[in-house]
């Protein structure tokens, strides 16, 4: 044992010194001096890199005067911020999900689903300042130092105690909960700097507190609902009460009147926007998966959860024993499309045969993980050949759609005839009513008479089941008074 305290000690006085070798950074928002292992010039490269992928992954919203709207608000508060020097770049993700967030180097992003929600521009205001609160106090930067020194220390506690390492995994899941991204005093921090940035441009900060009452109730009604110590952001709950003092603070302080809200330009602003799932990218309907605008069709296993995005179909079983994913694949011919497949994944080939599926050229692949390399140890080889993976090559209008099957090799014969059921039902989609299904959107009318939010919205076509969901949309309550010319948000198709 004391060999191995000696090891740990050694071990950790190198990694401290060559620690504290790196450059301590002073904070741009504190002003005090941070441990910080990721510089500005890291922060810029990083987020410069990250901002693709979220692209790829979500869509870019494709409406011109909301990503101008976004981009000359995030610029104007860009300029007045802890860190005017970033080249911050805004964009609106198209996704339903309501959320914002932000990645180093000033990329920040907002969804179509946190876009229909906002009530007037002030709301937009506050978020957007929280999100740049984010970026300006360097929240990634020390989180990403944190999670780290933190990895250093599980290291550390490996080299000098091999037994430890069969606690590993259990261990960086513990690291992962102390660093969640973000912590509530980082929030807490976003929320002070968003109620100072959106006053400084001239908004009314009281309305971002408002807007915490709406993800609280979307929270509540979802399902979602935390407390607050399991939550990665302070309920809303709380947020709203410190937030409206915050912003009472400093509008007294900074002796600022007439400040803006401007709720009906915005609302005419978001009339026409895209509510909710967009079936044109595709949806399921009784076990199927439709995607109308490429024009196919294939069959979902009974059960099954499906997450659909830009890049992939995803869709699995509760138990999580297998996967399937549904992507389009890289090369000209389908023999192109194999090899690439098989470099890509690092993959090898147990059989292959071309057939046709629904009348396309098609090629049947069943794969396992290539050997690992042999410094890497047996083990690993033997780890990595317990899995086995069922593909689909279909060509199809021009692209080649690649699905895989991925189980444990031990389940892998179950499997097969559900992936196959899947795979081999990929067919054109002819079907008119799935073809030239529309996704719902914003309606923004003007109330043409005195009454309850209710009674407005039942008369606007709007069912029973669905009242509470554009009771929040708008931000009120069902009972609340609506009076004659008001705006109010519903939706049509």
């Amino acid at each position: 044992m004391t060999n191995q305290i000696f090891k740990l000690s050694k071990y950790f006085s190198l990694v401290l010194m060559a620690l504290f070798l790196l450059e301590c950074s002073r904070n741009p928002v504190t002003g005090k001096k941070e441990f910080m292992l990721l510089s500005e010039e890291q922060e810029k490269a990083l987020g410069a890199e990250s901002d693709p992928g979220i692209i790829s992954s979500y869509g870019l919203y494709e409406d011109q005067k909301l990503q101008n709207f976004i981009k000359d608000k995030g610029r104007q508060m860009g300029r007045i911020s802890h860190r005017p020097n970033l080249n911050y770049q805004f964009r609106i993700l198209d996704s339903p999900v309501v959320n914002a967030f932000a990645v180093p180097g000033g990329f920040i992003y907002f969804t179509r689903g946190i876009m229909a929600h906002f009530n007037n521009e002030a709301e937009f205001a506050g978020v957007l300042g929280h999100e740049i609160g984010h970026v300006t106090a360097r929240h990634s930067a020390s989180q990403y130092s944190k999670s780290v020194l933190a990895q250093v220390g599980l290291v550390a506690g490996m080299v000098a105690f091999p037994e430890f390492q069969q606690f590993a995994n259990v261990a960086q899941q513990g690291v992962g909960l102390l660093f969640l991204k973000f912590g509530r005093d980082d929030e807490s921090q976003s929320d002070k700097l968003g109620v100072d940035y959106s006053t400084q441009i001239g908004y009314d900060a009281k309305e971002m507190a408002d807007f915490f009452q709406t993800l609280k109730r979307l929270s509540t009604k979802n399902g979602q609902s935390l407390p607050n110590f399991l939550s990665t952001h302070p309920d809303p709950a709380d947020r709203y009460n410190k937030v409206y003092r915050e912003a009472r603070r400093v509008q007294t302080n900074s002796n600022k009147t007439n400040l803006k809200v401007n709720r009906s330009s915005y609302l005419r602003m978001i009339d026409g926007l895209v509510y909710g799932e967009d079936p044109r990218q595709g949806f399921v309907e009784n076990d199927v998966f439709y995607h109308p605008e490429l024009k196919f069709r294939f069959n979902i296993p009974n059960n099954w959860q499906t997450i659909n995005s830009p890049q992939q179909v995803q869709m699995g079983p509760e138990d999580g024993r297998a996967v399937m994913m549904m992507t389009l694949a890289q090369g000209k011919s389908l023999s192109e499309a194999e090899r690439a497949m098989l470099q890509k994944y690092q993959m090898q080939k147990i059989s292959s045969r071309n057939t046709t599926v629904n009348g396309l050229r098609a090629t049947i692949t069943t794969m396992e993980p290539a050997p690992a390399q042999q410094q890497e140890g047996q083990q690993q080889q033997q780890q990595q050949q317990q899995i086995r993976v069922l593909s689909y090559l279909i060509e199809y209008n021009g692209l080649i759609y690649n699905f895989l099957g991925v189980s444990e090799l031990k389940d892998f014969n179950y499997f097969t005839n559900i992936f196959e059921g899947t795979m081999a039902s990929f067919k054109r989609l002819n079907d008119s009513s799935k073809l030239n299904v529309k996704p719902e959107r914003i309606k923004v009318i003007t109330i043409a008479k005195n009454g309850t939010l209710e009674k407005t919205l039942r008369s606007n076509g709007i069912s029973s089941n669905r009242l509470e969901e554009f009771a929040i949309l708008n931000g009120m309550e069902l009972k609340d008074p609506v009076t004659k010319g008001m705006l109010l948000k519903v939706v049509s198709k």
